[in-house]
């Protein structure tokens, strides 16, 4: 890369009025409005950062002191010294220790969604599409940050180290220390073209579908992972992970006890008497439910292996119904009637009671009528 003093055309002990003159002179000349040519405009870029740099007094001053070495490479004076004998007693730790730039590709962040699913969808799993706003590699850069045809250069202030030592005096003697460097911000190369598209990032906003497979069995509150289907990371770094949090809707006929799914089921007094055979609209297919003679209720009725599949087993849950028994409130002149002679015949098939019961009854009747 050029000297920026060469491109200004000044010394090296220019006076900060003579630099901002002399670039002046050059940016009237190369400007792209007054020299169309692709030179003069290239030229222009090289003389507007060399005059940025060479402007400031904190980055002319790093400037002019030039990359500095690590320990071990001829550091200058002491504090070459200090640090050789710190790295052979503590293994090369010392807080002066060159790190070497750091990279700007970064992971990207994990994503958390939250996806409601129904209770039929969780019976044997289901796949669904999903929609995600989430941070995608630039079409226009494909990650690099630099607009098309330019590439990152290297950072003229720390020479491509991404860290800028300085020698500090103390009670050991100098001692040199590192820091990020401020211009290049620790990646050892500026970009002085970023991508219009994303402004330099290497990744834009989006939305974009997603394919999931949703395994049977899982419940309200579980996390399912997917892998690199989170955020793109900046200049292109790899995607973080996924998240989606399960909710199960609630469903109007069944809910869920575990892997079994529970149901209840009414009964009209006359089928819990004689029994009969109903049919119940399950969450996959019709079922056939006997109701014996004699059922009473809040009886459960399994259904085996008709519940939810386990999810990190094999087979199904079941299904249990609770029977309510219905107990018509109005009847017909003819049901009563019915009903009646059933009553009838209920109470004189019913054993008589012993004189012994009949005695026992009869006192705890006056003990309580004269209580």
């Amino acid at each position: 890369m050029a000297d920026h003093y060469d491109v200004l055309g000044v010394d090296r002990q220019a006076t900060p009025e003579e630099i901002k003159k002399a670039y002046r002179k050059l940016a009237r000349e190369l400007h792209p409005d007054v020299n169309p040519s692709p030179d003069a405009s290239e030229r222009f870029k090289d003389v507007t950062h060399a005059y940025d740099v060479l402007s400031d007094p904190q980055q002319r001053e790093r400037y002019d002191l030039g990359p500095q070495p690590g320990f071990g490479g001829g550091g200058g004076g002491g504090a070459a010294g200090f640090g050789d004998i710190f790295d052979a007693f503590f293994g090369g730790g010392g807080q002066g220790q060159r790190q070497g730039p750091r990279s700007r590709r970064e992971r990207g962040q994990d994503a958390l969604l939250r996806l409601e699913v129904d209770l039929e969808d969780i019976v044997f799993g289901t796949q669904r599409d999903i929609e995600v706003d989430t941070a995608v590699l630039c079409d226009t850069c494909s990650g690099s940050c630099c607009a098309p045809g330019t590439s990152p250069q290297t950072c003229d202030i720390c020479g491509g180290s991404g860290q800028i030592q300085r020698t500090v005096r103390s009670l050991l003697g100098n001692v040199m220390t590192s820091s990020p460097c401020g211009t290049c911000r620790g990646y050892g190369t500026v970009i002085p073209n970023p991508c219009p598209t994303c402004q330099g990032q290497g990744r834009v906003r989006a939305r974009r579908s997603i394919p999931i497979d949703i395994p049977a069995g899982v419940d309200t509150g579980l996390r399912l992972q997917l892998p690199g289907q989170g955020e793109v990371g900046q200049a292109g770094g790899p995607n973080g992970d996924l998240y989606l949090e399960v909710k199960v809707r609630h469903h109007d006929t069944y809910s869920r006890n575990g892997d079994d799914l529970l149901a209840t089921l009414e009964v009209q007094m006359t089928d819990a008497i004689l029994g009969t055979t109903t049919t119940l609209t399950g969450l996959d297919g019709e079922i056939e439910v006997e109701i014996r003679p004699g059922t009473q209720s809040a009886d459960i009725l399994t259904v085996k292996d008709r519940g939810i599949t386990r999810l990190r087993g094999t087979g199904r849950g079941d299904l249990k119904i609770g029977v309510q028994v219905v107990t018509p409130t109005k009847l017909s002149h003819k049901e009563r009637e019915l009903m009646e002679k059933f009553a009838s015949g209920r109470r004189s098939a019913a054993p008589e009671l012993s004189h012994f019961q009949q005695g026992l009854f009869g006192k705890l009747r006056d003990r309580f009528l004269n209580f």
